[in-house]
């Protein structure tokens, strides 16, 4: 089995995790997780250099920072496949005292979570310093950040982006979720975003453009990325995506936002999902 065989079963295994983790709980976000399924595959299982033996202060290793933190189910289920903790815990997911909540915290000590995230606009900020931090030990690793496309509504995210720019911080790779659509409808109906390329390239950031539910595409934009670091600017890779990706009925509509299935919707994504790691 090559790689690219491989990260694409993986996906597909995050994706039927998804589906049952939302369902099993009547709530949560399946549109957005299951539209970035592709990017957290590659980026755990590929391109970041991280330890299952979670150490929070994240020294000598990438870090992730999940700003869109409502699509937590997709987070979860990498975490756990990637051997954070056990697949068995997807089961408490949104559950009362539940390490898995329907935003990623840290007061319950998740491996893998290092901020509290899903009050929107804030993550980038957060990914920011951690990254800033990295230069001031002369840790040479990544910090990663993914937002959604809805969120760059928020004027923290330009504050950042100046700030980033302005500072050199060069050791940190956003990826904006592009699928062109939030929980009240596309953004173009509800706040266009314009031409969202010139703007990151405006405020002083080199931009990379992906299909993020390409596999093959989504290693290529990873590494082009990574090449493009370390050269004095910020680097942001715009990932065009379809929401609810993978499942027929879920797909291209903000409908499935944050809506669960019901028994029948399940079975039919489950159809439509071949199980290849085993189901938790």
């Amino acid at each position: 089995m090559t790689q690219l065989t491989s990260l694409e079963k993986t996906a597909t295994q995050i994706r039927r995790d998804i589906v049952r983790m939302v369902h099993s709980a009547s709530s949560g976000h399946p549109g957005g997780s299951l539209g970035c399924a592709d990017f957290f595959t590659a980026l755990y299982f590929s391109e970041m250099k991280h330890r299952p033996e979670f150490h929070m202060e994240g020294r000598g290793e990438d870090v992730f920072v999940l700003s869109n933190g409502h699509i937590s189910p997709v987070f979860y289920a990498t975490l756990a496949r990637s051997g954070y903790f056990d697949t068995e815990e997807l089961n408490s997911f949104r559950e009362i005292n539940s390490r898995l909540q329907g935003h990623p915290t840290t007061h319950e000590g998740l491996p893998g979570v290092r901020i509290s995230t899903g009050s929107l606009g804030q993550g980038l900020s957060v990914a920011i310093g951690i990254a800033l931090s990295k230069k001031l030990s002369d840790d040479d690793r990544y910090v990663y950040a993914l937002t959604g496309d809805g969120e760059l509504q928020e004027g923290q995210i330009w504050e950042a982006l100046m700030f980033a720019a302005h500072h050199r911080v060069d050791n940190l790779i956003v990826t904006v979720d592009w699928n062109g659509q939030q929980i009240d409808g596309p953004n173009d109906e509800v706040m266009s975003l314009g031409d969202l390329e010139a703007k990151w390239k405006s405020f002083g950031w080199e931009v990379l453009i992906m299909e993020g539910n390409q596999m093959e595409s989504v290693l290529n934009g990873l590494r082009e990325a990574k090449a493009r670091s370390g050269k004095d600017r910020p680097v942001v890779i715009l990932m065009k995506t379809e929401m609810g990706y993978g499942v027929d009925f879920m797909q291209g509509t903000h409908k499935w936002h944050g809506v669960a299935p019901d028994d029948d919707q399940l079975k039919s994504a489950l159809s439509q999902l071949e199980e290849t790691l085993g189901d938790y």
